[in-house]
């Protein structure tokens, strides 16, 4: 129950700064923006008291970690694969186009006899 309430304080307090933003309407465009992030911040801290944000924040770190993990392609490794999936596209649209042009030769010319 407790959580529920953490919850609800820190979904107040990010309701709270965005509505700073509007209400702040006439202030320089730096203090609205702050008003946002504090509400942000605020909000956050408040999040990573429950139970639930701790197992949040904890899965967020996690994956930041296994995503440093992966091994991105090379430059000439995604250019090699760009051109290859180009190619494929051009002999696609060809190979499609012909099918379409027998297919349209086959039934109005032979089939239905409309071109004559």
């Amino acid at each position: 129950m407790a959580d529920k309430i953490k919850f609800a304080l820190a979904l107040l307090l990010l309701v709270a700064g965005v509505a700073g933003f509007y209400l702040l309407a006439e202030q320089a465009m730096i203090l609205r923006v702050l008003a946002v992030l504090a509400g942000f911040g605020l909000s956050a801290a408040v999040a990573w008291q429950t139970e639930p944000g701790r197992q949040f924040f904890a899965f967020s770190k996690e994956a930041t970690t296994e995503a440093k993990k992966v091994v991105w392609p090379t430059r000439k490794e995604t250019l090699q694969t760009t051109g290859l999936v180009f190619v494929f596209v051009v002999v696609m649209a060809i190979f499609l186009w012909l099918t379409d042009k027998s297919l349209e030769w086959v039934l109005y010319d032979l089939v239905l006899g409309w071109r004559k």
